[in-house]
């Protein structure tokens, strides 16, 4: 059973539901901003962690994401595969023990293009991605690279954009969006303040997008479930 923990209403798991039941995997989906409980997370065969429009360090205004990094804790001492993407990328990095920048000088929004490091051309979690490929990203903050971390992804934009923690099996952190779809970028860019226009590039670039960013998403669901538990 994979679990998606979702932060923030208006970040729902968009295509992940889809690739997770066409690659025959069980999946629930926890509101952890609406209080629901986070499960014990030896029991699942994988976790994904969503965005969010908070920053890592709103705990007060938003006490959920004191929760969800416990369950991310107690998911690495369980040795249980974990994707943190966007938010739940800087909140894995930051418990690994990086820091987040809040707002940094990285920040993106809309198309942009990532390019994977050598070690990231070699990692299976981006096995069929291009050197170069097309992400979506709408972020403010952003990670360093954690200690015993090996940097995947970089940008000339946002220098850390996907890592992998060494010390833990299938453990990974991205700093752009692979899950969006059309529904989630209209609503971003209609919530905005002032409202972005970022849904005609995105579907201007969606083939690309999509092609890149499911394959990354099936090669974690594969990993997690063929050869990444201890």
């Amino acid at each position: 059973m994979f679990l998606i923990v979702q932060n923030d209403r208006h970040c729902p798991p968009g295509s992940l539901p889809q690739l997770l039941a066409s690659a025959g995997q069980r999946f629930y989906c926890v509101a952890a901003y609406a209080g629901e409980p986070l499960p014990n997370p030896a029991q699942l065969a994988g976790a994904i962690v969503l965005g969010g429009e908070m920053g890592v360090h709103e705990t007060e205004r938003f006490p959920h994401l004191d929760r969800v990094q416990s369950f991310m804790g107690r998911a690495l001492q369980a040795g249980t595969p974990l994707l943190g993407i966007c938010l739940g990328g800087q909140l894995l990095a930051k418990l690994a023990g990086g820091t987040v920048a809040s707002p940094s000088r990285f920040g993106e929004k809309g198309i942009c293009r990532v390019s994977l490091t050598p070690a990231g051309a070699s990692d299976p979690f981006f096995s069929g991605v291009p050197t170069t490929f097309v992400t979506f990203q709408l972020h403010d903050d952003s990670f360093s690279l954690p200690f015993g971390a090996t940097l995947l992804a970089d940008s000339a934009a946002c220098p850390a954009q996907a890592f992998r923690l060494d010390a833990h099996p299938c453990v990974y952190g991205v700093q752009f969006h692979p899950e969006v779809d059309r529904a989630i970028v209209d609503c971003w860019d209609r919530l905005a303040h002032p409202p972005l226009d970022l849904l005609p590039s995105f579907q201007a670039s969606q083939n690309a997008f999509d092609a890149a960013s499911h394959a990354i998403l099936a090669n974690f669901v594969s990993l997690a479930v063929t050869s990444c538990r201890p």
